[in-house]
Parts: structure tokens; sequence; C-alpha cells
């Protein structure tokens, strides 16, 4: 698989780079945890993506590039999930959300003709999130109460997680999202669902027709999440910003805020080039390619045996 994603990338003459595993700054990110080291007394951090050192040497006039790294996130260990997983991250200039979700579908048919993997289909199903919770659910996300929705989630039998808060939606959707909207998808197909709420914009731009949806877009198989790609903010300013309220949020949940990462907003300074971005974990990206269930499988050493 390693050896056909290179071939694939180096077909289009995009750039294999390397970035640091350790950094300086953490993930602002409330949902993600990272873990921490020391040395010579500076608490430095394992990468959770590579991003912002990839998006410095795009800043730095890069141009296209790619990377395949070991990423670290210190929350759950399952049948989906290992702390330490393989990545595949790249960007493309000039590329919005769009193309990049076309160019991962055919990365992914070339994945199974160069590995002459059996699969039902490779073409993908495109859905905004905001159809996908209409289909399933009968909800308009971008406009229902939090009230609204938490009824939803009674309506069908979901149970409630201990210390959601009555006051934001975004968990509540996220929760319906893995309970209800992600198991509603083609059981035995990939399915595109972008333009998420603008809440959840993470690192993506905000769309200019219409504001409350923000250009980031997830690939599933099944209700398995395998990648979470964005048309990128270039604007320093707005994610400092952004930085800022999920370190709030951070601490409104009893979780430390992180070290905001100001080189790579001194790179946004410097100027970002318009491009698309996108991370997909290879490790469940093998697991859907070969039809195993557990994550271990495809892994040398699952987390059990480090």
């Amino acid at each position: 698989m390693l050896q056909s994603l290179r071939a694939f990338f180096a077909d289009r003459q995009v750039t294999e780079v390397e970035s640091p595993v350790l950094s300086s700054a953490g993930i602002t990110e409330p949902n993600l945890q990272s873990f921490a080291t020391e040395f010579q007394h500076r608490k430095l951090f394992l990468n959770t993506s590579p991003e912002f050192f990839m998006k410095r040497l795009l800043a730095a006039g890069s141009g296209d590039i790619y990377q395949i790294c070991k990423a670290f996130r210190n929350d759950e260990q399952g049948a989906r999930h290992n702390p330490e997983f393989s990545l595949l991250e790249w960007y493309r200039t000039g590329f919005d959300h769009h193309h990049l979700m076309a160019e991962i579908e055919q990365l992914i048919q070339y994945l199974v003709t160069e590995l002459d993997i059996k699969m039902p289909s490779c073409a993908a199903t495109y859905l905004t999130y905001q159809q996908a919770f209409i289909n399933s659910l009968a909800i308009d996300p971008l406009i229902a109460s939090v009230s609204e929705i938490k009824s939803a989630v009674e309506k069908n039998n979901c149970e409630i997680p201990i210390g959601m808060d009555e006051n934001n939606k975004d968990p509540w959707l996220d929760w319906l999202m893995t309970q209800i909207v992600a198991p509603s998808f083609n059981q035995r197909g990939f399915t595109f669902v972008f333009d998420y709420p603008a809440s959840q914009a993470a690192l993506a731009k905000l769309s200019k027709q219409d504001i409350r949806v923000a250009h980031r877009f997830e690939l599933f198989y099944g209700e398995l999440e395998l990648a979470n790609g964005f048309y990128e903010l270039t604007d320093a300013k707005e994610q400092r910003q952004r930085f800022e309220n999920e370190n709030i949020l951070r601490e409104q949940q009893g979780i430390d805020a992180m070290p905001v990462d100001e080189l790579f907003l001194q790179a946004l300074e410097n100027g970002l080039p318009e491009c698309a971005g996108v991370a997909i974990g290879l490790d469940r990206l093998l697991m859907v390619l070969l039809g195993e269930k557990n994550i271990s499988d495809v892994l040398s050493f699952g987390f059990n045996k480090v």
C-alpha cells in the first residue's frame, strides 16, 4: 500500500516531505488530546497530525506536498483506535474541497486496482452535512435548536452521554452523527459528507454563499470515518480567534489549554496559498480494503504488544 501511495503522488508530481514529530505547540481542538514529553525542561507535544508544519512549508513555497508519518492521540484504544497510527496527509494548491474529494476517490480506486482488491464499488456517495441529517432524522442541523436536537436523540432511543452541554448543539450533533446518521450510510461503500456547520469549521474556510457552513469534509466507509479535509483557511487573524475559542472550550470542559502554534500563525500571516488538504488514517483505510474488523489485524504490533 505504501509503495502504491508513493507511486500515485509521484505520477502527479506531488512532493513527499518530512516534518518533526515533536512540537512546542499542541492541538487546541477539545476533542483531541496530545501526548506530552519534556526535553531540558521544555515541554513538547507529539503531533496529532503534521498539518501545521506542512502549512509552514506551503507558505514557504513548497508547492503540492504529501507526507506519510506516525501520529499520536492520547484518546481511545479499541477495535478502531490505536494511540499511535499511520497517517497520510496531503495538500494541493489551487484545489478546493470538491477537487480534493475527487482526487481521494481516484486514490482509492488506484489502490484497489494496484493491490488487486475485490470491492463492490469505489464510487462514493456525496452528501452535504445538512442533507445527511435531513435524510436520516428529518431535522435541519443548521437551524435546529439544542432542544430539537436533543428531542431527536430521545426519539431514536439513543443513550445520552453524561455531561452533555445543554447550551451547545455541536456535541449533540456529533452524537447523532455517530449514533444515527453515519450508520444510515451505505455500509459497503464510501460516503463523503461536506459543508459542515460553521461552528465545526476547525481549519476550513467559511462559505461565501452561506456563512452557516464551512468548507470541511469527511470521508466514511460505512459508518467508519477515514478522512478529514478542508478548503484551507488562510486568514491568520481568524485562525488565531478559533484557537483561542477552542482553548476556552477546553477550560470549560476541565481540560488544560494548549500553547498556540505562533510559528504556524506567522506562516499564515506571510501568506498561505489557496489550497485544500486532507488527512487519511492509513490503518483504517487498510482495514477497509482488506475487509478486517479490528485495527490490530492490520498492524505489525498492536498497542497491547508495545
